[in-house]
């Protein structure tokens, strides 16, 4: 059973929203996740069903190929949308493949390509030129078409935060992947609660204007999936 508590915003009646945190190729973990979901929504059946990924599938963990893999094939999950966003993993990786860059090219090894590209039996001898035609073009297109946001009633779903001060409209996409602050200590209002996550803490993060949900899965906590419904959030951990 998930324990419910008060959330700092609302869905419409009959929605539910499941959103999950930085993966970071930790497919066992999403995978029971998925399994969870599909759980309660047998126990609890509810008009309307989304599952938000908030991006980072690749990188340090060693299943990243087979998180790709699992998530472009259409995750099996008995929800009515899914919808995924884009991490500042995919967009180093993304910025990489083409294998001409050479800051691109090391700025991604240094943050966990290297494990990625081994997930996909790239040995690290392999020239960066040479990346792109050894990983299925099907993971490729399915980074690509990743989303940067994604609004559902009050909330506004995002991988890393938004830029205080400017308008929902006209947040960029370099901040909506990599900012944390002055997002991160902002008091006001965002005009909606802001569910990201990119800023790994042991515990999820509550406040009146924004969700933190990674829980750092990777580095040896948990996978993280906020429940919102009405006006209450609970918590799945995988």
């Amino acid at each position: 059973m998930i324990d419910f508590v008060s959330a700092p915003a609302t869905l419409p009646p009959g929605q539910r929203v499941y959103a999950i945190g930085d993966v970071h190729g930790c497919l066992d973990r999403l995978a029971s996740l998925h399994e969870q979901i599909a759980e309660d929504l047998a126990i609890r059946p509810v008009g309307e069903s989304v599952l938000v990924h908030l991006g980072d599938y690749v990188d340090r963990g060693l299943d990243s190929a087979q998180v790709i893999d699992w998530l472009s094939g259409g995750a099996p999950v008995p929800v009515d949308r899914i919808v995924n966003l884009m991490g500042n993993h995919e967009d180093m990786m993304l910025q990489a493949l083409p294998g001409t860059d050479k800051d691109a090219n090391s700025t991604w090894l240094s943050n966990g390509g290297a494990d990625s590209l081994m997930s996909w039996n790239i040995s690290r001898k392999v020239p960066p030129v040479d990346w792109a035609g050894l990983i299925p073009e099907e993971h490729q297109a399915f980074l690509r078409e990743l989303r940067v946001s994604f609004r559902a009633g009050d909330y506004l779903f995002v991988h890393a935060g938004i830029r205080p001060g400017v308008p929902l409209d006209r947040q960029e996409k370099q901040d909506m992947l990599w900012i944390r602050e002055p997002f991160l200590s902002w008091k006001p209002s965002f005009d909606a609660v802001v569910v990201h996550g990119h800023t790994p803490r042991h515990d999820p993060t509550i406040r009146p204007n924004r969700i933190g949900i990674d829980t750092g899965a990777v580095m040896g906590g948990t996978l993280t999936c906020v429940v919102l419904e009405d006006d209450r959030l609970g918590f799945i951990r995988g």
